[in-house]
């Protein structure tokens, strides 16, 4: 099953609502970024987390980026959203041994750590970008996403994300839904997410068998009826080329990039988010200098 994204609206009540299924895409992460479980899981569920958000934009060319510090083994992960909700994204360690809570049971929030900020940054066309910051709750992404919303954007939400990790390291499956509360949500609306919520439990569960991202929001919120809103496709997707790290040798000016000719004579660059790696031979890097 391909990955996707599925926006919902209740019908008969002030709800929207986001699901994703990731599988390919948290896969693909892992691959090129080598990690281990516990960076899986959390690389993983942020990319899941953030690419939900970037598809909510309306501006075509907007973008989202999510920066989780929180001063535990994994370091920090930056993850970057299109509008489409495709992602790329690294985590600083994605190395750390197997760190879990119960056997199976992987400790994302230990390794995350609850010392330091989740910052979204959301780039909508304006002069400068929308930033908003909360102090990690738990380190699991998922309780931290949905303190963000509370707090910086004022609106109710109920996020899960969740990515099983097979026996042989690889990605069995991956997925998580966003709940948003419109104005007007009374008691009753709560009380009704938050059973679907709890009826549901960890989503790898409902994911292990094999359901779409619209199965797993039509399972929370079935209590609900709901208008299917959009369903696309989404990918692991980085926009680096060669042509954006030569304007960024370009941009290091001329006396940067006469210092790197003259002690290391070519240049290697790599992509963080990709991995990609782009070399530059000193005949090259000296056409630049000229150009400048």
């Amino acid at each position: 099953m391909a990955d996707q994204i599925v926006r919902v609206l209740a019908k008969d009540a002030p709800v929207k609502a986001s699901a994703i299924s990731a599988r390919d895409l948290v896969e693909r992460a892992r691959q090129i970024h080598k990690t281990l479980p516990v960076a899986t899981a959390a690389l993983g569920r942020a990319l899941m987390g953030c690419s939900m958000m970037g598809n909510q934009l309306k501006e075509q060319d907007g973008a989202v980026t999510l920066q989780i510090k929180g001063g535990g083994p994994l370091g920090s992960i930056t993850v970057t959203s299109d509008s489409q909700g495709n992602v790329r994204g690294y985590v600083q360690n994605g190395a750390v041994e197997l760190m879990e809570k119960a056997p199976g049971k992987l400790d994302v929030g230990r390794a995350v750590g609850v010392d330091g900020t989740l910052t979204v940054i959301k780039d909508i066309g304006l002069k400068e970008p929308y930033v908003g910051q909360v102090g990690l709750l738990s380190g699991e992404i998922a309780d931290d996403l949905t303190a963000y919303f509370a707090e910086s954007e004022q609106i109710p939400s109920a996020c899960a994300l969740g990515v099983l990790v097979d026996t042989d390291q690889s990605v069995q499956c991956a997925g998580g839904y966003l709940i948003q509360l419109l104005p007007g949500a009374g008691d009753e609306v709560i009380t009704k997410v938050e059973q679907g919520v709890a009826r549901v439990g960890a989503v790898t569960g409902a994911l292990k068998e094999g359901i779409s991202a619209l199965d797993l929001v039509r399972q929370v919120l079935s209590g609900f009826e709901l208008e299917v809103l959009e369903e696309s496709p989404v990918e692991y997707r980085c926009y680096c080329s060669r042509e954006r790290v030569t304007r960024a040798l370009i941009s290091l000016g001329r006396e940067e990039l006469r210092a790197l000719i003259d002690e290391q004579g070519e240049a290697e660059l790599t992509c963080q988010f990709c991995d990609q790696v782009y070399h530059y031979k000193r005949e090259e890097l000296e056409e630049l200098l000229a150009s400048i």
